[in-house]
């Protein structure tokens, strides 16, 4: 569930953010692919209320169980409260911060658009307005059969919609009935669903059945109050509305299908990985370091983390959501791993345990930055993936995990530098030129690594992500596991701990001026 918080985020002790958290985690995540929002005194005039992948024979059921409009006498002749449902082709970025605020979305022709739900309070109805060619997308009023297995096929019969009782209580009984006006080819013009008024509050529902390959696609379903367009004049209103989306093979997207698959696949590769890691660290022994144990705990961790996210999409797929104390071990494993990869890059990248046994001033402000981000970080993935996507903080949380995570990848290449730096003044003063120069070089080539490693989980894989379609965006999470995996073992290989290696090679009197300083 979802529900809007009218409290300021800043105004939350830590006390409340830690009980939040832990209510989160409780919870295990969102609602899988069954969702119910509930906004009360909302005032945004567009709401993204969910993105799905569907393949031939998915649904899409909406029940719009509350909506309490603080409506006045208006000239308005058009309904400006609605739904919208547009379908593209491939990953986008869907946004209306940049339009008119006198541009309503309902009162235009679009082609963005596929079908506009306009909800007539006065005449108590929802006309249903199709653009385009859609002869295989089904639309019918109330919801599917528990019972049904696969969506059926429904053809709408041309109905009588039954006059409406005046009253301030009323409830239309046409609520089940669908009126289906036609033109002289047969072609459906415009459909009309019931509406009910009860207790000065609105409902209907209905459901959308992709009857055919031609329909496949990714379905973005919107909700609209075009009254709230006008900065300064905003009506609040109460919304709760249930949404289910299911594929004829479960409740996941198209292109979420995949990964269960993938993310167990991932999670053997790390844990082999792991054990050949630690086989390699038990046959050094006498070159092993503290950091290459904390090397394999990240390696042992990301496939843990793995194999509970590959679970959680199997009972979402089977069920429509997570099972909560499997969930809530997968949040425990992705917050430690996030913390150990960034913690090992940067103690990798300065140079501790391998050419030095203390950390700098400068060093240890990195490491006071970059914990507390990536912990904020975690929490930031945590809040989204337990948030319906129409939650008033949503975009909020989104916000701050890119940024967030932007900083932490930034932060990680100061000591990668500062390393090199030194080793750059070291070969010049202290007479070791030859050892200095060949740390120096693989210094150089790990910082190439980290900044690859970056660039293709954040910036490629992203561009991925919008250019493919909307069935091989799991290749996003390939790209991003993929890069991970070949990260962790070019890493493991140039650190790896074999007495010819230049990173371990700390001369013995730089051991002894080391021991004598912590004396």
């Amino acid at each position: 569930m979802a529900v809007s918080e009218r409290r300021g985020l800043g105004r939350w002790s830590p006390a409340e953010w830690g009980q939040r958290l832990l209510l989160l985690l409780l919870l295990g995540g969102c609602s899988g692919r069954i969702h119910r929002l509930v906004l009360t005194g909302e005032k945004r005039a567009d709401i993204q209320l969910n993105s799905f992948g569907f393949y031939a024979n998915g649904s899409l059921e909406v029940d719009l169980r509350l909506l309490r409009l603080d409506l006045q006498e208006t000239d308005e002749k058009a309904p400006l409260v609605g739904f919208s449902l547009s379908r593209v082709r491939s990953g986008g970025i869907r946004s209306y911060s940049t339009r008119d605020y006198h541009d309503c979305p309902l009162q235009r022709n679009s082609s963005s658009f596929l079908v506009l739900f306009l909800i007539d309070t006065k005449g108590l109805q929802v006309q249903v307005r199709k653009y385009g060619e859609q002869k295989k997308l089904f639309i019918s009023p109330g919801l599917l059969p528990e019972e049904t297995s696969k969506p059926a096929l429904p053809k709408p019969e041309p109905t009588v919609t039954p006059e409406v009782d005046s009253g301030t209580s009323t409830v239309n009984k046409a609520k089940a009935k669908l009126a289906v006006s036609q033109d002289p080819n047969g072609k459906d013009k415009e459909l009309v669903l019931g509406l009910s008024h009860l207790n000065n509050s609105y409902n209907f529902s209905f459901h959308v059945v992709i009857g055919s390959r031609a329909e496949e696609g990714q379905y973005n379903l919107n909700f609209h109050n075009c009254y709230n367009s006008m900065p300064g004049r905003e009506r609040p209103f109460d919304i709760t509305v249930m949404i289910r989306e299911k594929n004829p093979d479960g409740f996941l997207s198209a292109a979420e299908i995949p990964l269960f698959k993938l993310y167990l696949i991932m999670s053997a590769c790390f844990l082999a990985a792991g054990v050949f890691w630690v086989s390699v660290l038990c046959r050094n022994t006498y070159n092993v370091f503290k950091i290459h144990w904390l090397m394999a705990a990240l390696a042992f961790t990301k496939s843990i983390s793995l194999l509970f996210h590959s679970i959680n999409y199997y009972f979402i797929n089977s069920q429509g959501h997570p099972i909560e104390g499997l969930a809530v071990v997968h949040y425990i494993t992705h917050l430690l791993k996030g913390a150990l990869l960034f913690i090992t890059i940067a103690l990798i990248g300065s140079g501790w345990a391998f050419i030095k046994y203390i950390l700098s001033d400068k060093e240890k402000k990195v490491f006071g930055v970059v914990i507390p981000l990536q912990v904020l970080a975690n929490v930031a993935y945590i809040v989204i993936e337990s948030r319906e996507e129409g939650a008033s903080d949503y975009g909020l949380w989104k916000e701050i995990l890119f940024l967030v995570d932007l900083i932490c990848c930034g932060a990680i290449l100061f000591p990668v530098v500062w390393s090199i730096r030194h080793l750059q003044d070291a070969s010049d003063t202290d007479g070791k030129v030859a050892v200095n120069l060949a740390k120096l070089k693989l210094f150089r080539h790990y910082y190439v690594m980290v900044i690859c490693y970056v660039y293709f989980t954040r910036i490629i894989a992203i561009l991925l992500r919008v250019a493919v379609p909307f069935q091989w965006q799991w290749l996003y999470q390939l790209l991003v596991e993929g890069s991970t995996l070949a990260f962790f073992v070019l890493t493991g290989y140039k650190f790896q701990p074999a007495g010819d290696n230049p990173y371990l090679q700390l001369p013995q009197e730089d051991e002894e001026d080391v021991q004598m300083e912590q004396v």
